[in-house]
Order: structure tokens, then sequence, then C-alpha cells
């Protein structure tokens, strides 16, 4: 009786063997790929998502788009760095066909005292996203685009097809909100600066 082993068509310890197996359409390399990454990606996507759902669908969009595309990567730069402008672009696409006039959401005159990096500290990671997915979808794409992932105004505003001001307005009021966000949440700081 002769046994007939399958030969792996990749080597799972090798990044550029997964991706090259991914380029070919070896489903075993996708899911490991998928799994390596997952974390990472999901964890954009919940920056720029108003809930967990919103995320799940830009991750999910997101691997079809590397799958998709992986012909185009440039082995010369970090993976990771590839999807994370994968992500973020599959998260812009998202809000340009759900929200198309968000950039113009309502003006609202907020006074709310100025917050150090002292009381900030106080408030856990998860605490602040969850405040910042509930800012308006404008709101929270300018300000995850400036303040996490560290883009100009210009880039936001070729990004976004918004004005530059725009986009410098949209992160004042968003930042405003989320000062008041932290206020109502945790009304000892008001306190601590009167």
């Amino acid at each position: 009786m002769k046994v007939v082993s399958r030969e792996k068509l990749f080597d799972p310890s090798s990044e550029d063997s997964i991706l090259e197996a991914c380029k070919n359409n070896v489903a075993e390399a996708q899911k490991l790929l998928i799994k390596q990454y997952i974390g990472f990606a999901k964890g954009v996507c919940r920056r720029y998502a108003g809930n967990d759902q919103v995320a799940e669908e830009i991750l999910n969009d997101s691997f079809l788009k590397v799958f998709t595309n992986l012909k185009h990567y440039d082995k010369t730069q970090a993976f990771q760095a590839w999807l994370r402008i994968i992500v973020i672009r599959t998260a812009i696409d998202y809000y340009r066909k759900s929200l198309k006039d968000s950039f113009y959401a309502d003006r609202e005159t907020i006074q709310v005292p100025d917050l150090t990096e002292d009381v900030v500290s106080k408030i856990s990671a998860e605490e602040i996203l969850q405040m910042v997915q509930r800012l308006s979808p404008a709101y929270r794409l300018v300000f995850t685009l400036f303040v996490i992932d560290g883009y100009s105004h210009k880039e936001i505003a070729q990004l976004l097809g918004i004005k530059e001001g725009t986009s410098k307005s949209n992160l004042q009021d968003a930042r405003q909100r989320l000062q008041a966000m932290i206020l109502k949440a945790n009304p000892h700081f008001q306190y601590a600066y009167e």
C-alpha cells in the first residue's frame, strides 16, 4: 500500500512564502495570513468604525482587498504597513459610500475646560475608544486619521475630498465633543480644574 502525502504548498514559518501562496489563492495560506494579522487589522477597524458590526464589515472588505491586490504589494515595505493603509482606505471608502454629506455636521458650541494629559491618562484605552466611536462619522474619521494615524490636514483633505479647513474644523469639534464626553462620564474631573 502506497501512502500519498500532500506536499505543503508554502512554508508556514516564512511570511514571503505565505504571501506568495496567497497570491496563488492557497486557502490554507490565506487563513494563516488572516490569523496572523486579524488582531492588528481589527484594532485599526475599531478606531474608524462606530460599532463592532461596522468594524467587522470594514475588516472583511479589507482582507478581500488584500487578497485581490496582493500582486501589487511591494516586498520592500513591511506587510503590516501595507495592510494598515488598505484598512484605513477601506474605512474611508465605507464612509464615502454611506455618509457622503456628513462632513458638514451641525455646529453647536460646547464650552469645556481643557483637560490635561494627567486626567486623560486616568481613563482606559477602551473607554477612550468607546467615546471616539460615539463621535459622528465625519468627526471620528478626521480625529482618527489626524491624532492616531498621523495624517496631516492636507493629506486628510485629499483622502476625503474635503477642504483643509473642514478637516481642521472637524478635528477641533471632535476634540471638544470628546472632552464633553469625558467630563460627563467623569464629573469629578471638572472639579479638579475649577
